[in-house]
């Protein structure tokens, strides 16, 4: 069995957080859409509607899905650019 390591990749990212939902990057406003007075967001994904509570990171990938992360993991596996 081979090991791979996974190519260095640019994402976009923005955090919802509670009250800014007005500062949704362009990117963002066709593919989120707010749900209730929780702060979450439901992300239209490939995958079907997937859930960001507030904190969590809404990333749009390099062939422009969108999809939730919560904040460790995001942490853990991205970097500024």
């Amino acid at each position: 069995m081979a090991k791979y390591r996974k190519k260095p990749v640019v994402i976009d990212a923005w955090r919802n957080m509670p009250g800014i939902s007005d500062m949704f990057p362009d990117w963002l406003k066709t593919g989120a859409i707010t749900s209730g007075d929780d702060g979450s967001l439901n992300i239209v994904t490939l995958e079907g509607i997937m859930r960001a509570d507030a904190g969590d990171w809404i990333i749009r990938d390099v062939k422009g899905e969108l999809y939730p992360c919560k904040p460790d993991i995001f942490v853990a596996t991205y970097e500024p650019a």
